[in-house]
């Protein structure tokens, strides 16, 4: 089933899921949205804390101008509006990890408007998917529930972190697509540099707002399900939320607005609290922060520090460089292996083709890589010695039985292969008297493979390639085995 036909099956016929998500992702800083205060991860608790975000009397918010220039690249990265004048707002809430009685966001006013982001949910698919602002507003604190058996303790060194919110409008219709849109947002984010996207360390989450109708009619009432931290927890909440849902609605009940929390552990959502709506946080323009105007030169300087995106990337690798669609999606993924890869072109220069670097990646380096579970940017192997490697199969040195023996001492050494070829005599032989003398060995040891295969069966031509090659311990050159053999063979 494509993710376009993607239909709930109930009792009374077919429901469609309505989707959107508003994804928290921690921006890139050292220090906090309004306070000089660090943001390591890690950090013990309360080590991270100005009298700002503890809410001392009389301390002052102010801006952090990175956290704003992060903000403003990520929404030039999803092409979206920058609005040169916004304004920060006060929703008020009480809650224990919140120790100002409210949090300082954009309501009103957001620092990005409009944009879209195309995912691809399955192979061949595209769809554009809306992007309705992208607002700056403070993290709260954490509540510690497992360091005594009566009490909870409160660790504010998150208060204050920066935070951007990404609202999609809802425009997914199945968990797959909404799996390739927080994959995709977090390869943009982490390509531009304004997230890590460590979505197991809380540095970005997703609210997942889910609701079912027929297909055709108005939209229903949502659900919207917090702090979801990862692809496959979202996948699987739309999934039981939606199922759940159509229960409700085919038993005769009615869906509740209410904000929800996903179990990973049964798989299953929960009911938290009521929804609530803006005027319950009674939202008013900070009085202690001045509006926001971006003048024109700060907007040159965003745009200009912008790198070569994911799909900008994925379309040169394709279009100019000649990898194939398949292997320029996978090498642009992720901007570790997009870097990787860069740095093995530039060392290959025009000793290698592109498209036989990324065959290598994707299946030597790759499979190695998943055999001894690192990640590419801690491989063992560089991108210098890989096109070193690479350079010797095309000028001839190694053949590509060779190469990847090579490679696999490299694995274990970190050594670099023309030492290895030549410390070990690796080198591949094109000498036609050596290749020669073996060939008539073994059409000599299989006398009658030999009559077949001049009775007809042709099939026998690779069992012989095979026995020479191995005879001479994989050092021949293929092609000059392949032609000699031809040759004595008639």
């Amino acid at each position: 089933m494509t993710t376009s036909s993607y239909r709930i099956q109930g009792a009374t016929g077919e429901w469609e899921v309505v989707i959107g998500l508003e994804v928290h992702a921690q921006i890139t800083s050292n220090a906090k949205l309004f306070s000089g205060a660090a943001t390591a991860f890690g950090a013990e608790p309360n080590t991270q804390v100005s009298l700002v975000d503890a809410a001392m009397p009389g301390m002052l918010p102010v801006p952090n101008r990175e956290c704003i220039r992060q903000a403003v690249r990520t929404g030039m990265a999803i092409e979206a509006e920058i609005n040169r004048w916004s304004r920060f707002d006060r929703k008020n809430y009480f809650y224990a990890d919140l120790p100002q009685g409210y949090q300082i966001s954009q309501l009103y006013h957001p620092l990005v408007g409009e944009g879209s982001i195309a995912i691809e949910p399955a192979e061949g698919e595209e769809k554009i998917v809306g992007i309705e602002r992208i607002h700056v507003e403070q993290d709260a604190g954490k509540l510690m529930h497992d360091q005594h058996p009566t009490r909870s303790y409160v660790d504010l060194n998150r208060s204050g972190v920066a935070l951007m919110e990404i609202v999609s409008r809802p425009d997914m219709r199945s968990p797959a697509e909404a799996g390739a849109y927080v994959r995709k947002l977090r390869s943009i984010l982490r390509y531009v540099g304004s997230c890590d996207g460590n979505m197991e360390e809380g540095s970005m989450r997703a609210d997942v707002n889910v609701s079912v109708r027929r297909p055709g009619e108005e939209f229903g009432t949502r659900t919207e399900t917090k702090n979801v931290n990862s692809v496959r927890f979202v996948m699987a909440a739309i999934e039981y939320e939606a199922r759940r849902q159509v229960d409700v609605l085919e038993s005769g009940g009615r869906i509740v607005q209410e904000t929800r929390l996903f179990d990973p552990d049964r798989g299953e959502t929960r009911s938290m609290r009521s929804k609530e709506d803006a005027h319950d946080y009674r939202y008013f323009p900070d009085p202690d922060l001045l509006p926001l105007e971006l003048d024109e030169a700060f907007i040159a300087e965003c745009r200009a520090s912008l790198p070569e995106l994911p799909d900008a990337k994925r379309a040169r690798y394709r279009d100019v460089l000649g990898v194939t669609a398949y292997n320029a999606a996978v090498l642009t993924a992720e901007v570790e292996t997009a870097r990787w890869f860069e740095r093995l072109l530039a060392a290959c220069g025009d000793r290698v083709t592109a498209k036989a670097a990324s065959n290598w990646v994707i299946s030597d380096l790759f499979g190695a890589l998943h055999r001894v579970g690192k990640d590419i940017d801690a491989s063992p192997v560089s991108p210098e010695q890989g096109a070193e490697l690479l350079a010797l199969v095309a000028d001839g040195t190694l053949s590509g039985t060779l190469a990847k023996q090579v490679f696999e001492i490299m694995l274990e050494t970190g050594g670099d292969p023309a030492k290895i070829v030549a410390e070990r005599g690796m080198k591949q032989t094109s000498d036609t008297g050596a290749i020669d003398a073996v060939i008539a060995d073994v059409l000599a040891a299989n006398a009658d493979k030999v009559a077949q295969y001049k009775d007809g069966k042709e099939a026998l031509f690779g069992f012989f390639v095979g026995q020479t090659m191995k005879a001479m311990a994989g050092k021949a050159n293929p092609q000059v085995v392949n032609a000699q053999l031809k040759k004595a063979l008639g």
